[in-house]
């Protein structure tokens, strides 16, 4: 008998490479995905089963029942979108399969126990507490000082953040769902991406962001600067190999985000991901260093060893990359879109829509956006100066589906 192995998947772009991770003749490989994901569902698939979203625990059991009556029990299941980990760990400890359980993940998801933790190591985070009402922040606010910062506990993609000044801030926060709040810290914002295995880090590589993430949700563009200064490198790699070990003693892909002071230079911890980091990162590390993250966080969920060093050659060089956001309202119809690969300087390569082409209301939010681009330059400064002349130059312009389909 052949292994069953049971995939989750939302991505309609390769950020992951199925196909190529695991061989589906040896295998029988069976997906879970919905309909914009079924793009990046390999031709050799064994079942593919559609659900309305991969996060809805309900559904993708049903689902998994049914391919469970075709094939027989899972012998593995993955899901390597962060929001989709806590599905898979329910999911593996209903069929009794090797993995993550949630115990395990809901120090990586709730932003709340995770900070409780790093600050149990003794490593720094910023002031944080429970935010149940309005109240509360002001009351948190009124020792820690404005501005604050209010989010989910387990959210993504800074979806529902908000940057309060003021208690006037706060009328439109919805508390029906936990949040947290946060003392704001106004140092730059760096992203630390690799493979933890206790206890050392495999991989690692800091990254700078151009803009924020909140500010992208907001309508700035969000790019990322891979950081070349050794002495900075060093510094965020020994703070993120620390607060790994304070969350985990297991092999984790992650994504980690820190305030960087650069008078030091030292760390602040923000908030970390056991899972690759999104955008463009997958695809910076295999085109640029000959690395995949990706893989390496599917082998890790089929309990196999990753790889220590790059096994493919690679350009080379400091890599970055460049959002920019949705023109309209999404879901939306591309009318122009102009191309920014072959400018100087400019990105090495691109994922646009072409006019015509729909940017669908996926749940991947930095996979469906106006225009997403990579970089590859000999310099943290050339990279920047890259991305901020592509975002000026970059157009792209959409019309209402509603308003194409009633005409």
């Amino acid at each position: 008998m052949r292994p069953h192995i049971v995939i989750i998947n939302r991505w309609r772009e390769r950020y992951a490479d199925y196909a190529g991770y695991l061989d589906h003749r040896v295998n029988r490989v069976s997906y879970i995905t919905t309909e914009v994901g079924l793009a990046s569902v390999p031709q050799a698939a064994n079942d593919v089963l559609l659900v309305a979203a991969t996060d809805d625990l309900e559904s993708v059991r049903r689902r998994l029942r049914e391919l469970v009556s075709r094939y027989g029990k899972p012998d593995a299941i993955i899901a390597l979108k962060e929001d989709d980990l806590l599905v898979a760990a329910a999911l593996r400890a209903e069929w009794d399969c090797p993995g993550q359980r949630a115990e395990e993940l809901i120090g990586f998801r709730d932003k709340y126990v995770m900070s409780r933790l790093i600050a149990r190591a003794g490593l720094p985070v910023p002031a944080f507490g429970l935010a149940a009402d309005a109240q509360q922040v002001a009351d948190f606010a009124a020792v820690h000082g404005w501005p604050v910062i209010v989010k989910p506990r387990c959210g993504s993609s800074s979806e529902g953040v908000v940057q309060a000044s003021e208690p006037a801030d706060l009328v439109g926060v919805s508390f029906e769902e936990p949040l947290l709040v946060q003392e704001y810290n106004p140092n730059p914002i760096y992203h630390v991406d690799g493979v933890f295995t206790a206890p050392g880090l495999v991989q690692c590589r800091a990254s700078r962001y151009v803009n924020t993430c909140l500010g992208f949700r907001s309508g700035s563009f969000l790019g990322s600067v891979e950081e070349d200064d050794p002495v900075v490198n060093s510094v965020i790699a020994a703070a993120a190999e620390k607060y790994m070990s304070a969350l985990t003693n297991r092999p984790t892909a992650f994504h980690l985000e820190v305030f960087v002071d650069s008078a030091g230079p030292s760390c602040v911890f923000l908030e970390v991901g056991a899972r690759v980091g999104g955008a463009e990162i997958p695809f910076v590390w295999r085109e640029v260093h000959g690395y995949d993250l990706m893989e390496a966080a599917f082998r890790i969920q089929l309990g196999l060893p990753v790889a220590e060093g790059p096994p493919t050659p690679a350009r080379g060089g400091v890599g970055g990359w460049l959002l920019i956001p949705t023109p309209l309202t999404r879901p939306c119809r591309i009318t122009e879109a102009t191309s920014m690969v072959g400018r100087r300087p400019g990105p090495y390569a691109e994922a646009l829509l072409r006019p015509g082409e729909v940017l669908p209301l996926a749940d991947a939010y930095y996979e469906h956006v106006g225009g997403r681009f990579r970089f590859c330059e000999s310099s943290s400064h050339a990279v920047e100066q890259a991305i901020v002349a592509t975002a000026a130059a970059f157009r792209v312009a959409a019309e209402p589906i509603e308003l194409v389909t009633s005409g």
